[in-house]
């Protein structure tokens, strides 16, 4: 049984992470991932992995394949090289959302276009609702108006327009939350959500009434109904999960 399956909030430490560091790639992963397999952290619901990248200037992962796995790229900072079998050739920049459904299979590569500047970015996967679907892509950019001081929806297996629709069972958001700034979301999809901070700092509040603090790469496991975020830092980037079983 996966240690963070428990009747409240959990806190994943980012010093906790299990960690990659080959050079020109150095990876933090909020959970199981290649050679690094703790049975208490699978992942929680539908989330898979969370891997924080960093990628040296000019590398990069060379063509490899994928399948039955809805894959979210989110860039923090540099630019993301993105090529596939399906044919898509992307440049993914910060505040841009990358879906790639790996479905009944694909290839791709990724790699830093930058000569100069490292690419930081998250790799996000997230279990599909079906497995075999037909292989897809999408990309949509979302400003950081959108996203300041409110929850913005940016990824979802409903998704209304300018949202990124998404295989599997999951409400991506993403806040860019200033000092005393806070957001407040009740979780829809029987009580299970992830908050995850991209950087800066945030507390976070389950309803316990007990907020804990969250700095950069910290994860929190949410078991209940109702979250409440609060930004402690100027522009705490946050990404916040409601997730499927």
């Amino acid at each position: 049984m996966n240690a963070l399956e428990a009747d409240m909030m959990t806190i994943r430490p980012a010093a906790d992470r299990f960690h990659t560091d080959i050079g020109w790639l150095d990876s933090w992963h909020s959970f199981s991932f290649g050679e690094h397999r703790d049975p208490a952290h699978m992942g929680y619901g539908v989330l898979r992995v969370i891997n924080d990248d960093r990628v040296a200037p000019g590398a990069g992962f060379g063509t490899h394949p994928h399948r039955d796995m809805e894959i979210i790229s989110y860039v923090v900072e540099g630019a993301l090289g993105h090529r596939d079998s399906m044919g898509n050739g992307s440049i993914i920049v910060p505040g841009d959302i990358q879906r790639m459904s790996a479905g009944t299979g694909v290839t791709h590569s990724e790699n830093n276009p930058r000569p100069t500047q490292p690419v930081h970015f998250l790799q996000i996967w997230l279990l599909p609702k079906s497995r075999g679907i037909q292989p897809g892509y999408a990309q949509q950019h979302f400003d950081a108006a959108s996203k300041r001081d409110c929850l913005r929806l940016v990824a979802s297996d409903t998704p209304s327009d300018g949202v990124v629709a998404i295989h599997s069972d999951v409400d991506l958001y993403a806040s860019l939350l200033a000092t005393g700034k806070a957001v407040e979301l009740v979780l829809r999809r029987g009580g299970r959500g992830w908050v995850q901070l991209v950087r800066g700092s945030v507390t976070v509040d389950d309803g316990s009434g007990q907020p804990v603090t969250l700095h950069a790469g910290d994860g929190a496991a949410i078991a209940g109904t109702r979250l409440t975020v609060q930004g402690v830092a100027v522009d705490s980037e946050v990404l916040v999960f409601d997730l499927g079983p």
